[in-house]
């Protein structure tokens, strides 16, 4: 099997529809359908039941869509490894999405630099999934918060448990209670939850705004246009313009340490002690 050939399976299936798929990998679409045909036909399976209205993953299809970004991403981690091993001094590629680790990034990272033997971190800001680049190979270790983040696949390390807030416009009544339910907020016709892509990148349905990041989110919470519930380590509570209310039935959010499970780096190692020892 070749990695070509795999790596446009998986766009086609994570975007189940060939043109979008072709676009992302920047290729005609005809090449690309003949690509997945020609895999087809060497395994001897049909991993993709195509009609003239959508594309759908058959059972063999799913189960090369998860073994396919498990190979994918050893071949991306093990270029990059061989890579760094021809440097003097080892990096570490840490993936977190951008403004969601509050306090305890910077705390971590100030922690595991004052190690003796701390490789340099390369930080990969992300506007949303911060899982992908651990699966793709691109990052060597992410923080991740369930139940936002899938962490299927992968080993993890529990570093924080914290509840969830109600953000709210400062002038919206709701933000003068001191604590509210998720009945509350859900019920709100002139402040729909926010939607965020999913893992195709798709938004689901509803009436909510898209958005892709905190600051476009904060932005239009202010305006009035959206309400979203999340962790208080996402720094609502430092923007202007913006309330925080206790949603006392929320699911709690756990925030982890993540990498692949086939990691045997030492110098990952050493962060997962420095991270679940702050």
């Amino acid at each position: 099997m070749e990695t070509r050939e795999l790596r446009y399976f998986v766009a086609v299936a994570e975007e189940l529809h060939f043109g979008r798929a072709a676009e992302r990998l920047g290729i005609a679409q005809p090449p690309l359908s003949r690509a997945v045909a020609r895999l087809e036909r060497r395994l001897g399976v049909t991993l993709l039941e195509r009609t003239s209205r959508r594309v759908s993953l058959t059972d063999a299809g799913a189960v090369l869509l998860a073994e396919g970004r498990a190979i994918l991403a050893a071949v991306t981690a093990a270029e990059r490894h061989a890579r760094l091993a021809a440097t003097s001094r080892p990096t570490l590629v840490l993936a977190a999405k951008a403004g969601a680790a509050g306090d305890l990034l910077p705390k971590l990272l100030d922690r595991y630099a004052a190690e003796p033997d701390a490789a340099d971190v390369e930080l990969l800001l992300c506007e949303s999934q911060p899982h992908r680049p651990l699966l793709d190979g691109r990052a060597d270790v992410a923080l991740l918060h369930r139940p936002f983040d899938p962490v299927t696949g992968l080993d993890t390390e529990v570093l924080d448990t914290e509840g969830q807030f109600a953000v709210l416009p400062a002038w919206h009544p709701l933000a003068r209670r001191a604590e509210v339910r998720l009945a509350d907020v859900t019920a709100l016709p002139d402040l729909p939850l926010a939607r965020w892509p999913g893992p195709g990148g798709a938004y689901p349905d509803g009436p909510g705004a898209e958005v892709r990041n905190l600051t476009q989110l904060f932005q239009l919470i202010a305006l009035g246009r959206t309400t979203v519930v999340m962790p208080a380590s996402g720094g609502a509570h430092r923007i202007e313009g913006l309330a925080t209310v206790p949603v006392v039935d929320a699911p709690p959010v756990t925030t982890v340490v993540a990498w692949p499970p086939h990691s045997r780096s030492r110098t990952v190692a050493a962060f997962v002690r420095v991270a679940t020892g702050l």
